[in-house]
């Protein structure tokens, strides 16, 4: 019996109108025009996310039709940004981390005196095994944020990373990546019962599936199927705070224990726990 829980960017269309007026952040603009600010339409483009957009604004590194864009500016599809080679290669070198989060760390900023992820991120704490040809160095840290939630009694795989694309595919608005999760439960109506798969009913499982409501808003489906008779396999595309805790509650479950295996295609693997590897250049969410 198994037990163990644990773009390239679309080609810009060049604009029609050769001898279109000077940039302004101010110019007026029709209502429903269709127009967006730049670094929305950046980061839709897949070249950054909204946050970096605007430091490349800010240094100059973006032009629309041909003229260094402001702070600010909205666009249209028709309208045709370049990004300065400079950004680009301060985008390579940023680094995305995958970490075995332990019991007893928080995702983000530090609270309640517990500390954060990411003070982990250290030399000696980086998994023999890793074949990245990174070199650890104390800049990576720097903007080095979660893209995700893992809660502070669960473990498993989170990923931290300084690129804005990333984050944007994890955790974005429009973000319907996979997150994989290993949940052992107890039934408490019959809470000594140890093979929790035999009592619990059919209806509820189903109801895991599809049928759950959180924060007054419909969940989406979700695969949820039995491993063993105390582990539940969780597959979600979506994250809201403690899901999975409090999906289990409105059924009678009690979570117990709850490792994530896996985000995308990115598998934690054999990665030990409280250690790191860089993601490889050939993997991909």
């Amino acid at each position: 019996m198994n037990r163990p829980l644990f773009q390239r960017a679309p080609k810009p269309i060049a604009r029609p109108d050769a001898k279109s007026p000077p940039l302004s952040a101010s110019t007026p603009e029709a209502a429903g025009d269709g127009s967006v600010r730049l670094n929305k339409r950046m980061a839709d483009l897949g070249l950054c996310s909204r946050r970096e957009a605007d430091a490349w604004i800010e240094q100059g590194w973006v032009k629309v039709n041909g003229q260094v864009a402001p702070m600010g500016l909205r666009v249209v599809l028709q309208d045709r940004i370049e990004v300065d080679p400079r950004a680009r290669g301060h985008q390579e070198q940023q680094v995305t981390v995958l970490l075995h989060k332990p019991m007893g760390y928080v995702s983000g900023q530090a609270e309640d005196g517990h500390e954060p992820a990411v003070v982990l991120v250290q030399a000696r704490n980086r998994w023999a095994q890793d074949a990245s040809p990174h070199r650890f160095q104390p800049s990576q840290l720097r903007g080095l944020a979660p893209a995700g939630r893992l809660d502070i009694d669960s473990v498993g795989l989170l990923v931290l990373t300084q690129d804005g694309r990333v984050a944007r595919q994890l955790i974005g608005e429009d973000s319907g990546t996979e997150k994989e999760y290993l949940v052992r439960v107890v039934y408490l109506p019959s809470a000594t019962t140890k093979n929790v798969q035999a009592v619990f009913p059919a209806d509820q499982l189903a109801r895991l599936r599809h049928g759950l409501s959180l924060d007054g808003q419909a969940l989406k489906p979700a695969q949820v199927d039995w491993q063993n008779p105390e582990q539940l396999r969780f597959v979600l595309k979506e994250g809201k705070k403690r899901q999975i805790r409090r999906m289990c509650e409105q059924v009678g479950l009690k979570v117990v224990g709850l490792k994530r295996i896996r985000i995308g295609k990115v598998a934690l693997g054999n990665l030990p726990v409280g250690q790191w590897r860089y993601l490889g250049p050939h993997e991909k969410f």
